[in-house]
């Protein structure tokens, strides 16, 4: 028994540590981090929940129309002297036993049932747009973090290489000097060139790791450990540009949860008032009830047994009620006029929700054409600087230009790789954004 404990305890320890390494090595791709997101956040399960509710709302008022049924049954026991006749009193012990059923039936009610199953039911299709909306944003905020990224890993390569050529660069100064071709002076610049482009990676590094720290933040995992897998992005070019913003548009108005709620909202106070309605109107019900009774009493001897008078006295209850509204203290009709005012809001919240629609949209439209620009522009910078930095380097080898203006060549040179890493990844959100409008997959 000790030798298969002792089995079993290094089996567990090492499918732990496994487990372990393996969460620790996992690299998260963008499609993973999206559907993590997705079936994980906190809001997005709150949603859900909601949904649940709803569906339990739309049940509840299913039920309205059906009747509604009670059984009833009393037990009693009376003690002590009772007045038979005037000035006559007997000690009396007696029993009496009730049972009942009762069945009520609502037969109109101004259509306020009907009116309330479909107001749960607009209820649920609404907070399920709503839950579409959330999980889009949410889509589009993990996109936006796992670019950024992939962004600061890209600077954060430029950094390491930045640093692996001032090392070089220092080693053939110090050739250079040690040969006699140049002064002493241009080792130290060498030096102070290079202790700067460290202090340049530690800064990439760092941004690199808060960019992580962000994205795990936002699945809400584990920051120790956390990676993701560096996905090659596309570089931009005009295939991926939108040349017209109307298509979008159209398809925004049509398709966007936001636009979809605030018609919800419309229908929600159209039957608002006709709920406000159904108090000026009359309402009909309809009631049943079946009893019985037994009674006991120790003055009496020849009563029948229980059951026998169970039969007996059987006894049969209808009741139709029919209430009718006459004055209300003026509820029904203020409560009528608000829902009207609140009629006129939901046309004007919808209103609002695509001019502001349009507005993101025509902003993104802009934004995603100017970063095309922007990468264009730093696509040609960044020839131009590297051509600058070669001529630069050779003469500096010749001994034609001096380390100063060289540093500031190279300086040059890397401002337009930052530039253009920078405006790259501005592009890829920004259609990224127009995707999104557009009801296309952001994962792809």
């Amino acid at each position: 028994m000790k030798i298969n404990k002792n089995i079993f305890t290094t089996v567990v320890l090492t499918i732990f540590i496994g487990a372990s390494s393996f969460a620790q090595d996992k690299l998260w791709t963008l499609e993973e981090c999206v559907n993590y997101a997705l079936e994980n956040n906190i809001t997005v399960r709150k949603g859900t929940n909601v949904l649940l509710s709803n569906e339990q709302d739309v049940i509840e008022t299913k039920g309205n129309f059906l009747p509604t049924v009670s059984a009833n049954a009393s037990q009693s026991l009376n003690l002590g002297n009772q007045e038979i006749f005037q000035g006559q009193f007997v000690d009396r012990t007696s029993h009496s036993t009730n049972l009942g059923i009762n069945i009520n039936q609502t037969i109109f009610n101004g259509f306020r049932n009907t009116n309330l199953y479909k107001q749960a039911q607009l209820n649920l299709e609404l907070n399920q747009m709503e839950l579409d909306r959330i999980r889009d944003d949410i889509s589009l905020n993990v996109v936006n973090a796992y670019l950024n990224v992939l962004f600061n890993k890209e600077n954060l390569e430029i950094a390491k290489a930045q640093v692996a050529f001032s090392k070089e660069q220092l080693e053939q100064v110090n050739k250079l000097v040690d040969a006699g071709v140049q002064a002493k002076a241009n080792t130290y610049d060498a030096i102070a060139t290079l202790s700067k482009d460290e202090q340049n990676l530690t800064i990439a590094e760092n941004n690199y790791d808060l960019a992580l720290l962000s994205l795990s933040q936002l699945l809400q995992l584990p920051y120790e450990g956390f990676q993701v897998a560096i996905e090659e992005v596309e570089s931009p070019s005009a295939a991926l540009m939108y040349n017209d913003v109307k298509p979008i548009l159209e398809y925004a108005y049509e398709n966007r949860p936001e636009v979809k709620v605030a018609e919800k909202n419309i229908e929600g106070s159209l039957l608002s008032t006709e709920l406000a309605k159904s108090g000026f109107l009359p309402r009909v019900s309809f009631g049943y009830g079946f009893g019985s009774n037994v009674f006991f009493s120790n003055l009496t001897q020849d009563e029948e047994t229980f059951f026998n008078q169970l039969n007996d006295q059987k006894s049969h209850n209808f009741q139709l009620s029919v209430a009718v509204p006459i004055f209300s203290g003026y509820d029904n009709k203020t409560n009528v006029a608000k829902t009207k005012i609140q009629q006129e809001n939901s046309l004007l919240d919808l209103e609002q929700t695509k001019l502001n629609l349009e507005s993101n949209i025509q902003r993104a439209f802009t934004d995603a054409k100017a970063a095309f620009k922007t990468y264009e522009a730093s696509k040609k910078s960044l020839e131009a600087q590297e051509m600058s930095f070669q001529n630069a380097q050779e003469r500096y080898n010749l001994g034609a230009l001096n380390a100063f203006d060289l540093e500031q060549t190279r300086i040059q040179l890397v401002n337009a790789q930052s530039n253009l890493t920078n405006s790259k990844y501005d592009f890829v959100f920004k259609t990224k954004v127009l995707d999104f409008y557009l009801g296309k997959s952001l994962v792809d």
